[in-house]
């Protein structure tokens, strides 16, 4: 009973800071990668697909991204997609390729990135606490049951607190790391 929520809470707190670790990556650093227009979806023959369904896209130097559709009718679509996105990029199309250059980030822009990178870490953390405080009152009611002894509800607490320690000192790793990123020129 005891070892089923604490495996439930670890699974839930890994899903937060794997959800973390994603929206991370779509913020936009000084360098390319792949997954910066991850989230962008195109109208392809009347239904909404991710960008990757209907194109390659690869880093062409450290600051471009190279996005090449499949179907030379799609490039204007893409390229209108990408424009639109909220990223404020700018495509180039030449031929069937479309180049994405990435402007460096001006100062400000870094210390609104690290802004966003501190909410959004916040955002996990409250995510994770709350599968704690879940997990505990859970531990509780099976205490008022009489299912469990006082001791192993104490237990079974302090076990939580470290699972949560864990995942909260994962959730400030990825968060350096990011501030890190974000504030290399």
């Amino acid at each position: 009973m005891i070892e089923d929520l604490k495996k439930d809470a670890a699974t839930r707190m890994k899903k937060s800071v794997e959800s973390l670790r994603s929206e991370l990556t779509r913020l936009r650093t000084g360098r390319a990668h792949t997954s910066l227009l991850d989230h962008i979806t195109v109208e392809y023959y009347g239904s909404q697909v991710p960008l990757n369904q209907v194109a390659n896209v690869n880093v062409a130097d450290p600051r471009t991204l190279s996005v090449t559709p499949w179907e030379k009718q799609m490039v204007p679509v893409v390229e209108k997609a990408i424009a639109n996105s909220d990223l404020g990029l700018n495509p180039v199309t030449a031929g069937n390729v479309i180049r994405v250059p990435l402007p460096p980030l001006t100062e400000e822009r870094r210390k609104d990135m690290i802004r966003i990178v501190r909410q959004e870490g916040e955002g996990a953390r409250v995510a994770i606490r709350n599968i704690r405080r879940d997990v505990i009152s859970d531990l509780k009611a099976l205490l008022k049951e009489k299912e469990i002894t006082e001791d192993e509800e104490r237990r079974a607490e302090e076990e939580i607190q470290k699972i949560t320690d864990k995942y909260i000192a994962e959730v400030d790793e990825l968060l350096k790391a990011k501030e890190k990123d974000l504030m290399e020129i």
